[in-house]
């Protein structure tokens, strides 16, 4: 609790709108929260630390539903803490997005007519400067329509001058332990962005292409090799096939004639190849393909690159000049010319990778970069899960993340872009290369360059959880909020951002991990469970759906699918029921303000309180533990659902109606009611409030006068609980539901009054009859009553006087109907499963159908004829 928050509520005002409208309300409370310095951490406080680290969204990014899923899930985490009592910190940032920046910038320019060449390195970064001022973060104000209890004081960007200090920090120290080299190696090439990109940016899709089987060698010395890449032949050095694959021994260690050359290449024995697949031999160009780079590293063979940055040929002259497309369908066409194409498939259906920032294909090129030895860093990051320093959750992830950490391949950090981290290296003239940390000069003089590359993206996010707190200087923020506590975030980047951060944290921190626990969620898809994808038409802007119904609705909708590392379907009917929910919390709470419900003194004594007051105290109790366990779970999906029915069914349902008629009553049992009301939603809007921060806010302040729920106490056990009062209730609840449901079987309105007799000896209902027959709309008996109809439940007995309320003829002759409609499907599906040749003949689904067709049928008969019974004779 803050002082603030010590402070004696006020006389609440019950004043509310007869109808909540969100949009009044969402916008202005959350500037009052910041205003009041609500979600501002203290490294000078003495309460126990929480911090999480919100995943930095791009610069040029804006909010979707994946943002929306996991801000709600990090927001409802840290703000159920800060409840707790802890110094809560959830710190909010953004990534300077290197390619995708700087392809916004050039896009920009383009429209201008200009190029970043045009401009020059030092005036296009200039540039992006003030297109970040100008038009990026555009993400933060809509994480503030959501609700993000962020400390924006604390707000860091990726290229702000402490993350820059701290990221040529790091390179400096990896590079002095060699653990950081320059190489020449393949890589994803963006031909467009003209730099190499990670794995993550690489998006592979099902394109349409050719495969072409061509006949390498002459005379007897042949053999046919398969490609969709006909171009990259002119770069090829070697053929390969298996040491053990017969038909090609007396090949290998002779050279062959590689078409469209003068050249020849060897042929060379590789375990990598697949003797059963193709026709076991592969051509091998280790310029421009991973898998043939590493066979040319273990035969020697040369590396030649056959197309420039922009995939163009740069080689043998008909070819010379064209792009790679064009020089596949001329190479094709030339090998078919001299015989050559012993076979083709087109369209030839198969993976394909694209730069995910603009959807060019991407060439596989030998290319001069940096490098990260990720070994002994992988290593520590797999241990630290292993011996349990992290937890990963849910735990059935952690084969993935082992997959990963335990065979991972040294990291290509280096980018040929001018928006990004700069490589701190310069070199000299006389060859020297020195690396230069953040409090070292640059060499300087004639000849001395920098390198012109900038770091991976995600080189600086990998140091997020302890460069966003000040490192390398050690600050209070890093003394107190490190290491965070909880890392949530998608399993589609388990590879590409956890396992870096784990890496860095450890290497940096000496050992101390990033995050204690790594808390894993799934994807969120449309209502059908499909991928959202702009080419099907289904991806929704959660701002619109914000507008419509709410942020409450919109979070509660989200947190209500999220079950640990599962993909979430969301749907806009889904948020239309999270938006009647919040107008339930409302119109309830309102209703029991206009009656008195009141915070204002201590709680009753059990003795003093009907069953019905036990029994919700006895309830909300369960659902305080409950909701913990689920919270110290992750389990998002399972505290909702709990809250959710605990809410609208318990309280609004039944203990607000089965109080109706004690504060009808009056006298010192609606007193009592009306306190034990009061109680039961203070702390129900206490324990909604993470996952709906707006709507209790505005009805909690209402009720208890307090200055915000959001620096209230969380809810705890008060350990009371009445087994009893609970078994009471559930036997009125099933007295109640059993003659509502025979109400609605016959015909009866529900405001319909029926006269009725209540027999409730033996049973624990007689302090409710007053309440049954105001719920049930049940009449005194009166003396010309006739039980026309009785009703036995739980040991007490219904009996109601339907004469004058129903015409008995008629509503028997409909019943009679229904029931010989029900027996003659009944008897078609029992002679269709009876019948043995139609089994054997027809498919599973379709018996199937007619099993559940014969199951609803007799559920039918046995719900018609007990109808029938139950009505007087006619």
């Amino acid at each position: 609790m803050t002082e603030n928050a010590q402070q004696q509520p006020t006389a609440p005002d019950t004043e509310l709108p007869t109808q909540y409208a969100p949009a009044d309300v969402e916008g202005p409370l959350y500037e009052r929260w910041v205003e009041r310095g609500y979600f501002a951490a203290d490294a000078k406080s003495e309460k126990p630390p929480y911090t999480i680290v919100i995943p930095p969204p791009n610069v040029t990014g804006s909010l979707h539903l994946g943002h929306a899923f996991q801000h709600t899930l990090m927001d409802a985490l840290t703000r159920r803490k800060r409840m707790q009592g802890f110094e809560a910190l959830w710190l909010p940032g953004m990534d300077h997005a290197g390619i995708a920046t700087q392809n916004k910038v050039e896009q920009q320019l383009a429209e201008e007519g200009k190029s970043r060449q045009d401009l020059g390195r030092e005036e296009f970064v200039e540039r992006v400067w003030q297109w970040k001022e100008e038009y990026g973060g555009k993400i933060l104000g809509q994480m503030r329509r959501l609700g993000d209890g962020v400390d924006w004081s604390r707000e860091r960007f990726t290229m702000d001058e402490g993350l820059s200090q701290a990221v040529q920090t790091i390179f400096k120290r990896l590079y002095d332990d060699e653990l950081i080299y320059r190489a020449e190696r393949i890589i994803n090439w963006c031909p467009r962005c003209l730099t190499a990109i990670s794995d993550i940016e690489v998006e592979y899709q099902e394109d349409d292409g050719e495969l072409v089987s061509i006949t390498y060698g002459e005379g007897d010395e042949t053999l046919v090799v398969a490609t969709t890449r006909a171009e990259t032949m002119l770069g090829d050095t070697a053929v390969a096939v298996h040491p053990d694959d017969e038909r090609y021994k007396h090949l290998v260690g002779k050279r062959i004639k590689l078409p469209l050359t003068d050249r020849t290449i060897p042929v060379v024995a590789d375990t990598h190849v697949d003797p059963e697949f193709g026709t076991g031999a592969v051509k091998v160009t280790p310029a421009h393909d991973p898998n043939d780079f590493a066979i040319g590293q273990r035969h020697g063979l040369e590396s030649i690159t056959v197309m420039d940055e922009r995939a163009v040929i740069t080689v043998h002259g008909p070819f010379e000049g064209l792009d790679r497309f064009e020089a596949r369908s001329a190479i094709v066409a030339a090998l078919r010319s001299q015989g050559r194409i012993v076979a083709e498939k087109r369209p030839y259906v198969h993976s394909v990778g694209h730069c995910s920032r603009c959807s060019t294909t991407i060439e596989p090129r030998l290319s001069m970069q940096w490098w990260v030895k990720v070994g002994p860093l992988a290593k520590a990051a797999g241990d630290a899960v292993r011996d349990g320093r992290v937890r990963i959750h849910p735990e059935d992830m952690s084969k993935r993340y082992f997959d990963w950490v335990d065979n991972m391949h040294d990291w290509c950090i280096s980018r040929q872009l001018w928006w990004g981290h700069r490589i701190p290296v310069w070199y000299g003239p006389e060859g020297e290369v020195v690396c230069v940390g953040p409090d070292e000069e640059p060499p300087s003089g004639e000849g001395w360059r920098q390198d012109t590359d900038v770091l991976d993206t995600w080189f600086s996010s990998g140091l997020w959880p302890f460069s966003t707190l000040g490192w390398p200087e050690q600050t209070a923020d890093l003394r107190k909020f490190y290491p965070t506590d909880v890392l949530l975030t998608g399993h589609d980047i388990i590879f590409f951002w956890v396992a870096r951060m784990m890496m860095f944290g450890l290497y940096a921190m000496d050992g101390e991990v990033p995050f204690k626990t790594i808390a894993l969620t799934g994807l969120v898809r449309d209502e059908r469970g499909k991928k959202m994808s702009k080419s099907f038409g289904n991806v929704v802007d959660p701002l619109d759906w914000m507008d419509k119904y709410g942020s409450d609705a919109v979070r509660f909708t989200l947190a209500r699918g999220a079950n640990p590392g599962t993909d979430v379907p969301i749907g806009e009917d889904w948020v239309q029921a999270s938006r009647n929910f919040a107008n339930k919390i409302w119109n309830a709470t309102r209703f029991a303000l206009m009656n008195g419900a009141t915070i204002e003194g201590p709680l009753p004594s059990p003795s003093e309180m009907s069953a019905t007051d036990r029994w919700i105290l006895s309830r909300l109790n369960k659902t305080v533990v409950e909701v913990d366990a689920f919270y110290d779970d992750f389990q998002f999906a399972k505290l909702s659902d709990a809250l959710y029915h605990f809410a609208w069914d318990e309280v609004f349902d039944w203990y607000v109606e089965l109080s109706k008629t004690t504060f009808q009553a009056g006298g010192d049992s609606a007193e009592v009611s009306k306190r034990v009301l009061g109680e039961v939603l203070d702390v129900t809007l206490r324990l909604l409030h993470p996952v709906v921060p707006f709507v209790t806010d505005t009805l909690w302040t209402t009720l208890t006068g307090g200055e915000s729920v959001v620096i209230a106490d969380w809810p705890g056990d008060s350990g009371f609980r009445d087994e009893a009062a609970e078994r009471e209730i559930e036997t009125l609840q099933a007295v109640i539901t059993e003659v509502r449901r025979f109400r609605a079987d016959q015909g009866l309105q529900p405001g319909q009054r029926v006269p009725a007799r209540l027999t409730l000896d033996g049973t624990d209902l007689a302090p409710h009859e007053a309440a049954i027959r105001q719920l049930l709309r049940l009449q005194p008996e009166g003396e010309s009553f006739t039980a026309t109809a009785t009703l036995p439940v739980s040991g007490a007995e219904v009996a109601l006087d339907l004469s004058g309320t129903i015409d008995v003829a008629a509503e028997r002759k409909r019943l009679a109907k229904d029931l010989a409609a029900a027996e003659k499907e009944k008897a078609q599906a029992t002679a269709k499963l009876g019948n043995e040749a139609f089994l054997a003949k027809a498919p599973d689904n379709v018996v199937d159908k007619i099993r559940g067709r014969l199951t609803k049928a007799d559920e039918d008969i046995a719900r018609i004829q007990a109808q029938l019974d139950r009505l007087p004779s006619a």
